[in-house]
This record gives C-alpha cells, sequence and structure tokens, in this order.
C-alpha cells in the first residue's frame, strides 16, 4: 500500500505540473507550441470550451482508438493522466497566476520554463509506472502495429496531428517544430533520476515499518 501510495503521490504531482508547463506554454503560443497542444488550440478557436476540455476530449478519443489497435497500453494511469491535465491546465489559466505574454524577450524565458516544467513532469508521472498518457499509449500501439521505431511513429503522428491543427488555425511557429527536440532530453534524464528516487523511497519504506 505504500508504495502504491508514494507512486501515486509522483504521478499526481506530474500530472499537475504536466498542467502547469502546458498552460505557460499556451499564455505564449505565438513563439510556437507542441504539436498536441496546436491542435487543442485550434479546437478551443474554433467551436469553444476550453483547451483543457479539448485536451480530454482528445485524450479519451485516443484511448478508444488504442483499445481497438492494441489495448496493452491502456489502464488505470491512461484514464487519469486524460482526465486531469486538462483541467489543471485550465485551472492555472484561469487562477490569473501566469504571466501574460509580453511580446519580448521575457517571453522565450517563459517558453524555456514551459519545456522545462513539462519534460520534468513527464519523466516524473512516467517514472511512477502508473501508466502511459492516452498519447504516448496510442504512438506506442501505431508502432507496434506498423513495426515503426517509436520514434518514427511519434514523427508521423505528430506531424498528422500538427497539420489538423495548423489547418484548424492552431499557433505555429519555428518553436513547434523544435519542441519535442527539445523537451525529450530533460523528460529523458528526469525519467532515470525519479526512477531511481521512487526505488529507494520505495525501498526504505519497509524499514521505517519495522522499527516502528
Amino acid at each position: 500500500m505504500k508504495k502504491n501510495l508514494t507512486n501515486y503521490i509522483f504521478f499526481f504531482f506530474g500530472l499537475v505540473l504536466f498542467g502547469l508547463g502546458n498552460g505557460l506554454a499556451v499564455k505564449v503560443k505565438y513563439l510556437g507550441i507542441h504539436p498536441w497542444e496546436v491542435l487543442n488550440v485550434a479546437l478551443f478557436q474554433q467551436f469553444g470550451y476550453t483547451i483543457g476540455t479539448w485536451s480530454v476530449l482528445v485524450g479519451l478519443l485516443l484511448i478508444v482508438i488504442s483499445l481497438f489497435i492494441d489495448r496493452k497500453y491502456i489502464n488505470l494511469g491512461t484514464f487519469l493522466n486524460a482526465l486531469l491535465v486538462g483541467p489543471f491546465m485550465d485551472l492555472f489559466l484561469w487562477s490569473g497566476l501566469l504571466p501574460q505574454a509580453s511580446n519580448t524577450w521575457t517571453d522565450y524565458v517563459v517558453l524555456v520554463c514551459a519545456i522545462i516544467i513539462s519534460g520534468t513532469a513527464g519523466g516524473m508521472y512516467v517514472a511512477a509506472g502508473i501508466g502511459a498518457g492516452p498519447r504516448d499509449g496510442f504512438m506506442l500501439s501505431i508502432s507496434d502495429k506498423t513495426k515503426l521505431s517509436v520514434s518514427n511513429a511519434r514523427i508521423c503522428v505528430e506531424s498528422i496531428v500538427l497539420l489538423i491543427g495548423y489547418l484548424l488555425g492552431g499557433p505555429v511557429f519555428v518553436v513547434t517544430f523544435f519542441y519535442t527536440l527539445l523537451m525529450s532530453p530533460i523528460f529523458q534524464f528526469m525519467l532515470r533520476h525519479f526512477r531511481k528516487l521512487i526505488a529507494y523511497l520505495n525501498k526504505e519504506t519497509p524499514h521505517l515499518q519495522a522499527g516502528s
């Protein structure tokens, strides 16, 4: 039970951070944002609701498709990810705590912070081992079925998503094309270290219980 508690704490905190990172990026979206957020922003601009709501709806759609393609990547964590990241992002956007775009060099600082936070958050919630996000699960399913490498499947899927978002009027600029490239090394680094930290905490817990 304690092990599960530790993992879920890291998982949920990772989702909160991911919502924060997405919210920061949306604030300076004119510089370019991740392809999936380009799609969510485009749907928001075209049909209303909120960006977070579209994040949830798109995530649930991907889960449904993945269930038909290869359900092994779908579990409780996948549903929690799909249902919570969007509302967390909306909460941060609604709170008024995030900086507004200033159209100066400080917007680049905000975007760099957004990428670092999102990469850290991804490493945190994946390290918890609760489950892949709906977008990652979908790309892994595509990779299995098409025999493409995971990286090539990601490129293909995100290119299609970006095109749809662009055609719907989503914010595409130069950073969009480097977003994943910039975030991936941060994600890999943080994933490795969070896995070690979680393993250490789970290993130490029985000792504490035995001595209590």
